[in-house]
């Protein structure tokens, strides 16, 4: 369940019934806020409130990923999770966000030890929000559905959620968390 949702109307004359494909993020740009469910790194459940964490001081990395247990998203999982003490000696708190369901998450997140916040996002909404569901090419032909984007929202001074900081999208998952390492020090 986000805070944030898209209004349902229906189309007018001459326009598609499909919705938008969503606008891209850009630092500066006020990070959207949401809150979603999640499964902690000690299994327990709970919701998530990107303002509440950004309210305690904390920077947050926000990444999208398509799929749990994947070949890919267990890459990048694994390696945000060997890099989690750096992360977080720089004040920066790490969620991972994927449409899985909750019972999809504890099994990934039992059976790779993540040690960070893993969001259900079953609807979109939050995907959408972050421009990281749209067109995107795989094996040369272009399909439509979750972006694997990184993005680092900071405190916003102009009292908004958050303000991103960084914002990259169809990122590789291998070497990205090294790459965003270089970024941030």
């Amino acid at each position: 369940m986000t805070e944030n949702h898209a209004s349902d109307q229906s189309p007018q004359p001459g326009q598609s019934s499909q919705p938008a494909l969503p606008t891209r993020l850009a630092p500066g740009q006020p990070a959207p806020d949401f809150t979603l469910p999640a499964v902690n790194p000690d299994g327990g459940e709970t919701s998530v409130t990107l303002s509440r964490l950004l309210a305690q001081g904390k920077r947050v990395v926000l990444y999208f990923y398509p799929a749990a247990m994947t070949p890919g998203c267990t890459t990048e999982a694994c390696d945000f999770r060997d890099n989690i003490a750096r992360l977080t000696a720089l004040g920066f708190t790490v969620l991972g966000v994927s449409k899985d369901p909750i019972d999809k998450l504890q099994r990934f997140r039992e059976r790779d030890h993540l040690s960070f916040p893993l969001l259900s996002d079953a609807d979109l909404t939050v995907h959408r929000l972050y421009g990281a569901y749209g067109e995107k090419k795989l094996y040369g032909r272009t399909h439509i559905g979750v972006i694997r984007s990184t993005f680092v929202i900071s405190v916003s001074v102009t009292g908004a959620a958050g303000t991103i900081e960084i914002a990259r999208y169809n990122v590789r998952a291998k070497g990205h968390v090294a790459s965003l390492m270089k970024a941030l020090q």
